[in-house]
């Protein structure tokens, strides 16, 4: 049975967006010709373990105009365009990417990743989303939590975890960077 990964940058004190949204404790640089060798291993050794991605309707509408035309992001960038899409919308009629085939909009995201997992192929990525990510933890349908935590607090923010969970750790990875990745499977 595929497995749902999910990934979230995050700050040391567990903030996955800062109080506006954004982003910009993100550190790291993976897919750059300046980047870690090791840390670029890590990042690709999970694009490459799946072939099909699952965002929120916010993150794709953060994505959707940048990822599609993202040439610096090399090969990283060309496998993820390439991956199978679904984004969990109740607005949304169509999810374009760019000059990729288009992302398939779900009304019931539980039971598209159910019908997913059950499906042969590789392993399936929910990618930020926190919504979206709380919502499968609920549902029982999350297996894997990969934080890339990134050298800083922020204090205020949108913390990843609003209620208990048992996870059990899988991998912990420094990098030189700064960037640690912490592995968790989800005990459900």
């Amino acid at each position: 049975m595929r497995k749902l990964i999910v990934q979230q940058w995050v700050t040391v004190d567990n903030i996955a967006a800062e109080e506006d949204g954004g982003l910009s404790f993100v550190s790291g640089e993976p897919f750059s010709d300046k980047t870690e060798p090791a840390f670029k291993a890590s990042v690709m050794g999970l694009v490459d373990s799946v072939d099909t991605m699952i965002l929120g309707a916010n993150t794709y509408a953060m994505s959707k105009d940048y990822w599609p035309h993202a040439e610096e992001q090399g090969e990283y960038g060309e496998k993820l365009n390439n991956l199978t899409k679904f984004v969990a919308s109740s607005k949304l009629e169509d999810a374009p990417w760019g000059g990729f085939p288009a992302a398939t909009v779900t009304r019931d995201p539980a039971a598209t990743v159910r019908e997913l997992k059950e499906q042969d192929g590789k392993d399936i990525w929910l990618w930020g989303s926190l919504t979206l990510m709380r919502s499968l933890l609920d549902a029982g349908l999350v297996d894997e939590i990969r934080m890339m935590v990134c050298p800083v607090t922020r204090g205020k923010g949108t913390r990843v975890f609003e209620d208990r969970r048992s996870l059990k750790p899988i991998e912990a990875t420094a990098f030189e960077n700064g960037v640690v990745i912490l592995r968790y499977a989800v005990e459900n």
